[in-house]
Formats: structure tokens, sequence, C-alpha cells
């Protein structure tokens, strides 16, 4: 007993974890046996700390909404359905950067198809150290390599993403990653295996002892350079997974595959008990017949591993051949492992040899904890942050200057011009162009690439996609920040024109076994169910990845949303840049003296402190709902929310995406009260703001809008001229604020990372 107990607990399990498994058994485990366990009731498989919270997330929206086990997804017009799904790969990606972020792709990519989608778009949002460090530089490079070099491999188009930097995440970067895919009602799979007799059957790449214990080992711990038993990271192979995309979508249209599952963490063991537990059935496997890439691994190392580009199908029986020709005709390896039984117990021979046998539902039901919290000593301090301890800049002019270089607003075109965004040619607005992706839905977008049906209708139907989170604001206030998560996100689809439909999350935290990092968790999860709620939007899928701490740092809290938006006519989209000389540009939405959690105050002064921007749920819904009949009624040229940087970014980017200047006068009308200081009134981030602009013409039309929907509206300037000019003006007195040449502020903003990148060269 004492043995077993000290194998449960170098595994990862707690003591009174083996006893319950022991309880449950009626008997010891055998060394498989423990090893499923350990995985499947790690943090990273069965949520044991945070289930009880999840279930507080709204699941039901304005549109019709379906919740999976490895994704889900909205429904966008009468069977028609987008598949959506956010997840992390942080602790692979911090030992092994382009390999952990490539297989962090390949991971979410199947975890689409398992649902019966084609995966058409992928979306990235990424945290790293300060990059002037040179550890941080290299996992930065490292992921953005894996990232394009698995996306563009396998055609899938990476079209939108977030980057920021931060000390807090210089031991566990962020690397999360969103998937999205198309597929029609029929042509759905299901993960539950049913139907006693059929055949269970392992289709891809070999297995090997890479990843053994990958995800589930180490994102249910604290990472330390000297972790023991220090899991491999799992390798990727993009050619293959380009190949198990085509043969899967091709198996599921034969009608005879009856459920599929992502071998993903914890592999085998994740697949063969969730599936079973899914569909109220068993599963016998023999391991002697799983491919695999090594020769004398044990039965423990096959249940364990997470070599990657493999997937489990649930196939009719008498159908085998025509779903393995299937797989082999694509190159993969396509094997009968086993069948379906009627008992409820996942058995595991290894050929004659008995390794384990236990109750799916044991492995796949572990137990639930509801750990203590308390608010973090900290917040006190950095709350009571009193901004007049700060004196306003006297040249606003060269703040201006430096806050376009810093890396959380400069532009990110060096990384996004290596992915891929044409690939499947459905993308509509290139990175950089727009607060959002967008993708036309294609007729033929249900299962090939081909149109399958003669009934096939042009539509003018797409799709927005975006990620957004601003962990300071988290650290800051988890409850307030979080809310904002999903304003912003919100936000940025409405500016595209879409209307925001559904979300998926990616919650990453430290480690929850401390009452304060609990506490940021539970109120995180707080808010973004209040904010979903508010605006009806169902939480459709997602991911919770703790621990992402070492004893140097503790990353903020960083509750990752991804969200889609619909959009009825793609045409009528709207980018950020401004178009054209003389149009009229307002401001939806109004400044608060608010410098908070602001980068001015964290890139400018080194400073992380105050109270994050407020946010009015009811007044951002009304700044929605303008920008939205305003653009479907073709009254804007342009749009673009508020965000980090505030309004002179907001109005810098709309210059130097559209190539021309503007001219903008700012009073007191576009102040919710009181005086603001110049600095706040340029660089504070007062949320539920969003600049237009509109033809001359038409200024009265979206003003009048505006008042319909109870939305504060300020012409605040026009389009025109070579440079970017502010002034305030109260009353008659009238002072300059900002004046830089348009392109002076592109040099800055676009030369900001790569001069980061090749610094580290130089050295």
């Amino acid at each position: 007993m004492e043995s077993m107990l000290q194998k449960a607990i170098a595994l990862g399990l707690s003591e009174s974890e083996y006893r319950l498994i022991v309880e449950r058994i009626g008997r010891e485990p055998t060394d498989t046996e423990l090893a499923m366990f350990s995985v499947e009731w790690s943090e990273h498989c069965g949520y044991l700390r945070s289930r009880k919270h999840l279930r507080t997330l709204p699941k039901a929206g304005k549109y019709h909404s379906m919740s999976g086990s490895d994704a889900g997804g909205i429904e966008i017009e009468n069977g028609l359905w987008v598949i959506f799904k956010m997840e992390s790969h942080n602790h692979p990606s911090q030992i092994e950067p382009k390999q952990g972020a490539a297989t962090g792709i390949g991971g979410i990519v199947r975890d689409i198809l398992a649902t019966g989608a084609r995966p058409i778009a992928l979306i990235d949002s990424l945290r790293f150290g300060d990059p002037s460090s040179a550890k941080a530089r290299y996992i930065f490079s490292g992921v953005v390599d894996g990232i394009q070099w698995y996306g563009n491999c396998i055609g899938v188009p990476t079209v939108a993403g977030e980057v920021y930097f931060n000390d807090c995440y210089r031991t566990n970067c962020i690397v999360g990653v969103m998937c999205i895919g198309i597929v029609k009602q029929e042509h759905m799979m299901s993960s539950a295996a049913k139907g006693v007799g059929n055949a269970v059957i392992y289709v891809g790449n070999p297995t090997g002892r890479d990843g053994i214990g990958g995800c589930s080992i180490l994102a249910s711990h604290e990472l330390r350079e000297e972790l023991s038993m220090r899991p491999t990271v799992q390798l990727g192979d993009p050619f293959t997974e380009k190949c198990l995309i085509e043969a899967c979508l091709e198996a599921y249209r034969s009608g005879a595959v009856v459920a599929v599952k992502d071998m993903g963490a914890a592999g085998l063991t994740c697949t063969t008990s969730e599936m079973s537990a899914a569909g109220g059935v068993g599963m016998r496997i023999d391991l002697s017949m799983v491919p695999k890439r090594e020769k004398g691994m044990d039965a423990w190392e096959v249940m364990m591993s997470e070599s990657q580009e493999r997937m489990l199908l649930i196939v009719e029986r008498g159908r085998e051949d025509e779903v393995l020709s299937i797989f082999r005709k694509w190159g993969l390896n396509a094997v009968v492992i086993g069948e379906v039984t009627m008992d409820g117990m996942v058995t595991v021979y290894d050929g004659e040899q008995l390794c384990a046998k236990v109750k799916a539902d044991d492995l796949a039901e572990p137990p639930e904890y509801d750990l203590p919290m308390e608010q973090p000593k900290y917040l006190e301090a950095v709350r009571s942050f009193d901004i007049t301890s700060i004196a306003e800049p006297e040249n606003l002019n060269d703040v201006a200057k430096l806050l376009l270089t810093s890396p959380n607003i400069a532009s990110k075109r060096w990384i996004y011009e290596q992915y891929d965004h044409t690939v499947q040619t459905n993308t509509v607005v290139a990175p950089g162009d727009a607060d959002a992706a967008v993708l036309r839905i294609k007729p033929e977008m249900g299962i090939f690439m081909v149109a399958d049906s003669e009934e096939s209708q042009p539509s003018r139907k797409g799709i927005a996609v975006t990620a957004d989170c601003n962990s300071l604001y988290c650290y800051l206030d988890p409850y307030l920040g979080a809310q904002i998560a999903v304003a912003e996100a919100a936000r940025n689809l409405v500016c595209v024109g879409a209307e925001p439909a559904g979300v998926t999350d990616c919650l990453c935290f430290g480690n929850p076994d401390r009452p304060d990092r609990f506490w940021q968790f539970v109120n995180a999860v707080r808010g973004i169910a209040d904010a979903c709620s508010f605006f009806e939007l169902p939480v459709v899928s997602g991911n919770v990845s703790f621990y992402n701490e070492s004893e140097e740092a503790v990353i903020h809290p960083t509750p990752l949303i991804g969200m889609v938006g619909v959009i009825e006519d793609v045409n009528k989209h709207v980018t950020m840049s401004f178009k054209n000389e003389g149009d009229v540009i307002i401001l939806l939405g109004l400044c608060k003296d608010e410098l908070g959690g602001s980068e001015y105050l964290r890139f400018v002064y080194g400073i992380e402190a105050g109270k994050p921007p407020q946010l009015d749920l009811s007044l951002e819904r009304s700044v929605h709902r303008t920008t939205l009949e305003a653009i479907r009624n073709g009254l804007v040229m342009s749009a673009h929310d508020c965000s980090e940087g505030g309004l002179f970014i907001c109005i810098a980017e709309c210059c130097m995406a559209g190539n021309i200047g503007a001219h903008i006068t700012l009073s007191r009308k576009c102040i919710a009260e009181g005086h603001a200081r110049m600095d706040s009134l340029l660089f504070g981030e007062s949320q539920s703001r969003i600049v237009i602009s509109v033809p001359c013409g038409l200024v009265n039309h979206a003003l009048e809008l505006a008042e319909k929907h109870g939305c504060p509206a300020t012409v605040i300037g026009a389009v025109g001229g070579e440079c970017l000019t502010i002034e305030w003006r109260d009353g008659d007195v009238v002072r300059g604020l900002i004046n830089l040449p348009v392109e002076e502020m592109r040099i800055l903003y676009e030369g900001a990372i790569p001069a980061l990148i090749e610094a580290g060269i130089a050295e």
C-alpha cells in the first residue's frame, strides 16, 4: 500500500485521492490503473478545483448554442453551425517554445475536427515576459515560429490575435490558441461511444514516449526549473495533421463513424474513459495493437502518452474495412484496437495480459473541491494609488511618441506577417486592418471544400472573431477586469459590423491551492458570467490553466476571452482606417478621468496600480447598438474602439491605417464629468468608447441614431492632412496637445517590435 501511495504522489495525486481510488475500485490499483487515474484526475483534465464555478457560466444566449466535450458552437443560420474553442499550452511552451506552441495549435484543431467541423481559422492570444530580457525574446520568437510553422503547414489561416508583455510572465508564458470551424447540422459528430460490439479504431501517428503526462502533469503543478520527473514536451507533425483532417472528414461523410474524440491530454486514457462514460458503455482495448514509435513501451506509458496527431473512432460493426481504407488512402495508421462493451468498464489488455479494468465513470468523474479563498493583500495598496502624485507632463507630444513604441501597443506586423491568413480564401479583412478578423461563410463549408449540393446558394453571411483580455485590469480587480475583457471583445466585433454571438474562454491563473489566487479565479469567473448574461452570450467551450507560477513570479490573472460575432452581409464590414478627406470623426461614449491600470502609467512610469476603468454595461450596450445600426445603414466609413493607450492611440491607429491625418478638437462635451487631466483625456482607457468616421452629409443621421439608443456622441474632428493634431478647447481658450506627422508615428509604431528582435540578434 505504501509503495503504491508513493507512486501516486509522484504522479501528482494526493494521499486522499489515492485512498478514494482504492475505495472506488475496492483494491489497490495496478500501475497502469494508477497512471490512468493520475492523468484523468489531474487538474488539466478533471477540473477538480474549477468545475463548481464553471457551472455558473451561461450556456444560452441570443443564438441557438451547444456545448460539447471537445468544443461548442452557435447556429448562425438554420442547420449551419460555427464551432469554436480556445485552449492553453502554457507550460510546454515555456519549456520548448516552438514545439509547445505548435502542438497547442494541433490540439485545438483536432478538438474542432472531433465535432465534425472543418477548421477554417486560428487566433492566438499570447503573453510573455519583459521583451528586454533575452529569455523572453527567445520564448516569444519560438512561440511565434511554432504557430506559423504548424498553422501554415496544415492550411488553416491564423487571422487574428493579441500579444502582451509583462514581467509577471517571465517564468510562465501564456499561449492561448483558438480554432473556429464550420459544420452542417447533419454532419455533426458526437464523442459518446455507443453500440455494443462496435469497433474501437485508433488513427493517426504512432504512439511514443513524447509527452507522457505532458499537459496533464505540467499544467497541474507549479513550474520549477528543477521539477523532478519532468514530462517531455509533445512533438508536432503538421503534415500528418493535414492528412488526418481530410481523412476524418471523409470518414465522417461515410456515415460509419459513430463517435470520435481527439487523443489530447491524457491520450488513450482520456478517449477511452470519457467516450465510454459519455455513452454509458464500456470499452475493451488491446495495447499490443496500438502502433508504436518506440520498442518496449509499458502499458502505463501507452495509456499516458500524449503523442500528437491521433484520434479514437467508434465505428459501426461490419464497416471497419470501409473506414480503415479511407485512412490508409491518406497514408495514416488505422487499426482496430478494441470494441465497445456493455459493462461500463474500461478494460485494457496488452496482448494476453490484463493491465487495467476500472469503471469509466470512476475515471471520468474525479472528486470536486471547494477551496478556501481570501482577497490578496496587495490589493489595498495598489488600489489606493493617488494619480495626483504624478505631475501632468508638460510635453504631451513626447509622451505620445513614447507610447507608440510600447510593445503592448506597437504594431504586431512582425508577428502576423509570418502567418498565412489567406489560405482557404475566406479572410475578408487582413490582420492589422480592423479590430476583429472577418471571414466569409461559403455555401460549401459543411465538410468538403467543394460544393456538395446543387442546392447550395451564395450567401453574404460572415463571421467575425477576436480574442481579448487586459490582465493588468484583472490584477487590480479580477471581477471588473474579466467583465471588461468580455465587453472589449464584443466592442471589437461591433467595430467591424458583427453582432456578438458566443464566447469561449481560456482561464489562466496561478496556484489555486493558495487562497488569494483562488479568490482571483472565482471573481474573474463571476465577472465573465455576469457580463455574458447581460449581453446574452453563451459560453460554449473553454479551458482552465492553473499553476502558472513559479518561486520567482506569478502571472497576473489572465482570463482570455475568445468571441465570435455574426455579420448578415459580409460586404458591409468596416475597418479602422480613416478613408476620405473631410469625413467627420465622432466619439461614441464619454471620456472619464481614469488612469488606473493604463498602459500610460505602466510603460511611461513603471506603475501598475490604481483602480481600473469602470464599466457601465448599459452604456456599453448603447454604444454597441448605435455602432451596429450605423454600420448596417451604411453611415460608417471607419470604426475603432478605444483600449490600451486611450483616445490618442485609437485615433493614431486610424490615421496610420488610412495613411491620412486628422484634426481633433476635444472639449467638455466629450467628458463624463468634471475637468480631466490632459494626460487622462489622451491616454486614459475609459471603457465603452468607439471612434467612428462618417461622410459629412451623414453626420446628423449618425447623431440621431446615437440619441435613439441613449448613446453619448460628440463630433470631435475631421479627417485630412498629413498630421494628427489634437487640441483642447475650453470656451475661447485653445491649447495644443499633440501635433505629429502620420509618417513619424508610423515609423515609431511599426519599428518597435522589430527593433527588440534585432537587438536580441545583435546580442
